[in-house]
């Protein structure tokens, strides 16, 4: 499989029908493409059409099982491979992914989670540069030596891998949100099984294709698509073999891992719901705050946890604002990802669709108002348009939780005390946006807004070498940066006589 010859790719154009033919429907079991032991497949759906894309194995226990024996017999000699050795492994994954892979990568996400080929490939150099900067982070861990108060003793800190991981990731970014677990796991010395989203488990079995022509060693990262992710997941979690869990999605789902990971008292990452403000005051640039407010609502059909998600907008600048936006957000061009010039992609699933379109109709039942006149594409597909609503209540279910599609609830408000007590009533604490022009009001808000990371006057500020990660019921941990790293590391104390000096 080295320097194979993509012979369907063509610059950035990609032959689809050979695409699909081409990618791989097995599992990745420790090292080796396998069906599953109970030859058990589900069909993947492209969500613009309707059509069934693939039928792809599903993991059983007994697949996880053999996963996790593959995985554990190949850790002690992973942990012990030279750090160079990982960061070179992670380093040619990364300019496979950003080379002759990026259209491939970037289409098979358009295909089964509906993102426009531009935004696709955003999340193929967003996800390969969890790869380039963890492949600089593996040569950077550093433990300490120093002397203890009582002069006694000297404290030599080690740092060394956790040991197996397991990662449960959404269909939202169905590149980037295994990266940016498996760059630092690998980088760490830890060895990986990855269960990713049954709606979008064709770009994970891809990476690890990447990942085999990278160089990765058998058995150190194994990739499960399940449509029986609980059996699946309890079967890995309550194995003492397994030290780490790493999830990405719904905060239900996660206080559910949660509570099977404390039966193993493993170290747990958890990235959970999001529901971000948008901020606007009236001192604020209100084009600059129209293009971040598109730029942040409609990464994704919305479909991201740090998306801004309802907005709040202070009342001398309300009704310009609602009218640039509402322009804005109707002038989007909504279809098929594959297609020229189309900006907002179908929402994943039926069920996605069917939930949104229920939140907007039970808020304007309850009073919101419909800005402008928004349409989608005729015939099948996932779409719903992107909405502005108005007149919306702060307490409404609209506002209070977190929507996951194209719709964007506008609140008044008046002064920033009140716009603090509403920020900081929500259960969740992910990803916020605040926009003013006073440093004054920056630095004052930084303090009192409870939000794990906060973007002043910008609508994007999700990077590989920044900490991601929220507070209150919007997780634990963080991913990127240094902190990333140090989430998949024992520290380790070592308490010495200390020499005499004099």
């Amino acid at each position: 499989m080295d320097n194979e010859v993509l012979d369907f790719v063509n610059g950035n154009s990609v032959d689809i029908p050979r695409l699909v033919e081409w990618t791989p429907k097995d599992l990745f079991v420790g090292g080796a493409w396998e069906a599953s032991a109970g030859g058990e497949r589900f069909a993947v759906i492209n969500p613009a059409t309707g059509a069934v894309l693939a039928k792809v194995a599903s993991a059983g226990v007994e697949d996880a099982a053999v996963a996790l024996d593959r995985a554990d017999a190949v850790q002690e000699k992973w942990a012990a491979t030279a750090p160079r050795e990982r960061a070179e492994i992670l380093r040619r994954a990364f300019e496979l992914m950003d080379g002759k892979y990026r259209p491939v990568l970037a289409a098979t996400m358009t295909l089964e989670m509906g993102k426009p080929l531009g935004q696709a490939n955003g999340e193929v150099t967003y996800g390969a540069e969890f790869f380039r900067w963890f492949s600089e982070e593996a040569c950077r861990v550093r433990g300490d030596y120093y002397r203890l108060p009582e002069g006694a003793l000297q404290a030599m800190v080690v740092k060394r891998p956790v040991g197996p991981c397991v990662f449960v990731t959404p269909w939202n970014f169905p590149l980037a949100m295994g990266t940016r677990k498996i760059g630092p796991a690998l980088a760490a010395g830890c060895v990986c099984l990855w269960k990713p989203a049954r709606d979008t488990p064709l770009t994970a079995l891809l990476l690890a294709r990447i990942m085999e022509e990278a160089g990765l060693p058998a058995g150190v990262l194994s990739v499960l698509p399940t449509t029986h992710s609980g059996e699946v997941t309890e079967k890995l979690l309550h194995d003492p073999r397994v030290r780490k869990l790493s999830f990405t999605g719904s905060t239900e789902v996660g206080k559910s891992l949660l509570k099977l990971a404390a039966d193993q008292v493993l170290r747990t990452s958890m990235e959970l719901g999001g529901n971000a403000p948008f901020v606007v005051f009236d001192d604020a640039d209100i084009d600059r705050a129209v293009e971040s407010a598109m730029a942040t609502k409609m990464r994704n059909m919305g479909e991201a946890c740090n998306a801004g998600d309802h907005f709040f907008v202070q009342d001398g600048i309300y009704d310009e604002f609602v009218s640039k936006f509402s322009a804005a957000m109707q002038a989007q061009k909504v279809g098929d990802g594959l297609d020229d010039g189309v900006e907002v992609g179908p929402l994943i699933n039926r069920s996605q669709l069917e939930k949104v379109s229920g939140m907007v109709e039970r808020a304007v039942a309850a009073g919101a108002k419909v800005a402008g006149e928004p349409n989608v594409p005729q015939g099948y597909g996932f779409f719903f348009p992107p909405t502005v609503l108005t007149d919306v209540s702060p307490d409404s279910e609209i506002v209070t939780e977190e929507i996951f599609g194209p719709v964007a609830p506008v609140v008044r408000f008046d002064t920033e005390e009140n716009l603090v007590r509403m920020v900081n009533s929500d259960k969740m604490g992910l990803g916020g946006y605040i926009h003013t022009s006073s440093w004054e009001r920056i630095m004052r808000l930084a303090e009192k807004i409870e939000i794990g990371m906060i973007g002043f006057n910008a609508g994007t500020i999700s990077n590989a070498g920044a900490p991601f990660g929220g507070v209150k019921q919007s997780g634990l941990g963080r991913e990127g940066s240094t902190e990333g790293i140090e989430e998949y590391l024992e520290t380790i104390y070592i308490g010495l006589p200390a020499p005499k000096l004099a």
